[in-house]
C-alpha cells in the first residue's frame, strides 16, 4: 500500500473507530438501563427533560413579550399555569417581595428557596418542595405601577436525571480507552510495515559501512519503502562490483609489475652481459665486437617493442585509443596484408594463402592500421609456434548470418586444451616444450582489444600437433554495404608466406 494512503487511513481510523465504539456503548447503556430500571430508559427521560426545557423557554418568552400589566391579569396567569401543567410544572409570581400568584400552595420557606435558587449565578441543584424536586427559572419584570417583581417557573426533575453524570463519564471513558487502544494498534501495525523495514535498512547500512557488501537488502514494507530498498540494493550491488573491479585492477597491477619485471630481466641481463664482454675485452676482434653490438641492438629493440605493446594495451584497456574507421574491401585488404608480410614469412619457410568464400564483395568499416596490427600479431604468434617445414598459414574469408569471419589457420604445434581459454589474457604464453619464445605476452590481448573496439569477437580453435585457427568475427552492423562485384567462390591468392611477430 502507498505510504500516503496508509497514513491517511490510520489517522481516519484513529478517530472514527473510537467515536463509533463510544456511540455503541451509549446505545447499549441506554438499552440496559431501561430494561433494568423499568422506567422506559434514559432516552425517554432525556426526551422528557428536553420537552420540559422547551416548555419553560416558551413560557419565559411569553412573559417577556407580555405588557407590564398583563402578568397581573388572571387570564395570563391561568395560561402560564396551563402551559406548565403539561410538564407538571408550577408558576409563582412575586410583586414587591409578596406572593401575587402561585399555581400550587408552597410554604414561605419554599418560596424563599425558589427565589434564592433563581437569583444564583450558577445552579446549585434542584429545590425540594412538597415532595417534588424543582428546577427554578427566574424571570425579572417590572409591573405597570413600576414595582419590581419576579416570575418563578418551576420545572420538575425526573428520577433519571441523577444518572446523567455517570452516563457522561462512561461515554468519556469509552472514547479515551478506545482512542488509546486504536492508537496502540496503529503503532504496532506501523512498526511492522515501516519501522521494521527501516530498522533492517539501518542494519544493512551498518554492515555496508563495515565493508560487508554481501548483505542483501530485501524489498519489504510500503511502496515507498520498497522503492528505497530497491535503490539501496542497486547501490550495494554497484558498490560491490566497483570494489571487485578495483580488486581486479589491483591484482592486474601486481601481475603487470611482476610480468614486466620478469620479461625485462632477460633482455636487460643479456645487454649487461654483452656490454661487460666488450668492456672486459672478450670481444677482441672487430667481427666479434660487431656481433656483440648487434645482439645488444636486438635486445634493445625487444625491450622497446615490449614497452610499446604495454603502453598500447594500457591505452586500449582504458579506451584512450581513437579508431579511424574507413570503408574497406575485405578481400583487397587481406591481400595487401599478405603482400606486406610474405617476404618475411618466406624467409622462415612459411607459405601463406588467402581463400575467400564470400558470395560477393563486402566492404567493412575498419581502422586499417589497428586491424593490420591484429593480423600481424596473429601471424607473429603463428610463426613462433610453427614446428613444421614448410609451414602453412591460410587466411579464410567467409560470411555467416551474424557477420563476416576472418580465419587465420596454421599447421603449427597447436595449443594445449588447458591453455586455449587463456591465450587472449595479457602476459600469458603457452609452455609448449622447446617452442617457448620471447615476447611481451600482449600480442593476442592487444588483438582482442582492437577487435572488440570494432564491435567484433575473437576466439581460437586448436588441436595439439595439428594447428590453430584464430577466428575474427565482425558484425554486419559494423561493416559496410555489399558491393555488386562478384568474386569467384573458393578463389585463393598465394604468396611466398610472411608475417612479423
Amino acid at each position: 500500500m502507498n505510504l500516503k494512503w496508509r497514513l491517511s487511513l490510520a489517522n481516519t481510523l484513529a478517530v472514527l473507530v473510537p467515536v463509533g465504539l463510544t456511540v455503541l456503548v451509549a446505545l447499549a447503556y441506554l438499552f440496559l438501563y431501561g430494561q433494568l430500571s423499568g422506567l422506559g430508559g434514559l432516552w425517554s427521560d432525556y426526551q422528557k427533560m428536553a420537552e420540559v426545557h422547551s416548555v419553560v423557554l416558551s413560557s419565559e418568552k411569553s412573559i417577556l413579550e407580555a405588557t407590564p400589566g398583563a402578568v397581573e391579569k388572571a387570564a395570563f396567569q391561568q395560561r402560564l399555569r396551563d402551559d406548565l401543567a403539561g410538564i407538571q410544572g408550577e408558576v409563582v409570581i412575586i410583586k414587591n417581595g409578596k406572593l401575587l400568584f402561585s399555581s400550587r400552595s408552597f410554604s414561605k420557606i419554599a418560596i424563599a428557596k425558589f427565589l434564592e435558587e433563581g437569583k444564583a449565578s450558577s445552579a446549585a441543584g434542584p429545590v425540594e418542595a412538597g415532595g417534588t424536586d424543582y428546577v427554578v427559572r427566574e424571570v425579572d419584570l417590572r409591573f405597570k405601577d413600576g414595582s419590581q417583581g419576579y416570575v418563578l417557573l418551576l420545572a420538575p426533575v425526573t428520577r433519571s436525571l441523577p444518572a446523567l453524570g455517570e452516563f457522561l463519564f462512561l461515554l468519556g471513558a469509552s472514547f479515551v480507552l478506545s482512542f488509546l487502544a486504536m492508537n496502540f494498534w496503529v503503532s504496532v501495525r506501523f512498526s511492522r510495515s515501516i519501522l521494521s523495514p527501516l530498522s533492517n535498512l539501518r542494519q544493512a547500512a551498518a554492515e555496508i559501512s563495515r565493508g560487508n557488501l554481501d548483505c542483501q537488502i530485501a524489498e519489504e514494507g510500503d511502496e515507498e519503502i520498497r522503492a528505497l530498498c530497491r535503490d539501496l540494493e542497486r547501490m550495494r550491488i554497484k558498490l560491490k562490483d566497483s570494489v571487485h573491479i578495483q580488486m581486479q585492477y589491483e591484482d592486474n597491477r601486481k601481475m603487470l609489475i611482476s610480468s614486466i619485471s620478469h620479461d625485462l630481466q632477460t633482455p636487460v641481463t643479456s645487454i649487461k652481459g654483452y656490454v661487460e664482454g666488450i668492456l672486459d675485452g672478450v670481444a677482441n676482434t672487430p667481427e666479434k665486437e660487431r656481433k656483440y653490438l648487434q645482439t645488444i641492438h636486438v635486445k634493445a629493440e625487444q625491450i622497446d617493442q615490449m614497452i610499446e605493446d604495454l603502453l598500447l594495451y594500457a591505452k586500449l584497456d582504458l579506451h584512450q585509443v581513437p579508431f579511424n574507421f574507413e570503408k574497406t574491401d575485405a578481400e583487397d585488404y587481406l591481400r595487401d596484408c599478405i603482400e606486406e608480410n610474405e617476404a618475411e614469412l618466406a624467409r622462415r619457410q612459411i607459405e601463406i594463402t588467402l581463400r575467400t568464400d564470400l558470395p560477393q564483395r563486402r566492404e567493412l568499416l575498419l581502422d586499417r592500421e589497428r586491424m593490420k596490427r591484429v593480423l600481424v600479431n596473429i601471424l607473429d604468434n603463428a610463426c613462433k609456434y610453427m614446428n613444421k617445414t614448410p609451414g602453412k598459414i591460410t587466411l579464410i574469408l567467409r560470411e555467416t548470418p551474424a557477420g563476416t569471419i576472418v580465419e587465420v589457420r596454421d599447421n603449427g604445434a597447436g595449443i594445449p586444451a588447458q591453455d586455449l581459454p587463456r591465450i587472449f589474457d595479457r602476459f600469458f604464453r603457452s609452455d609448449l616444450v622447446g617452442l617457448r619464445k620471447n615476447g611481451s605476452g600482449l600480442g593476442l590481448a592487444i588483438a582482442k582489444q582492437i577487435v572488440e573496439g570494432h564491435g567484433g569477437r575473437i576466439w581460437a580453435v586448436s588441436g595439439e600437433g595439428v594447428g590453430t585457427s584464430i577466428m575474427i568475427s565482425l558484425p554486419k552492423g559494423a561493416g559496410g554495404a555489399d558491393r555488386a562485384v562478384l568474386a569467384p567462390k573458393g578463389s585463393e591468392v598465394r604468396g611466398g608466406s610472411g608475417g612479423s611477430g
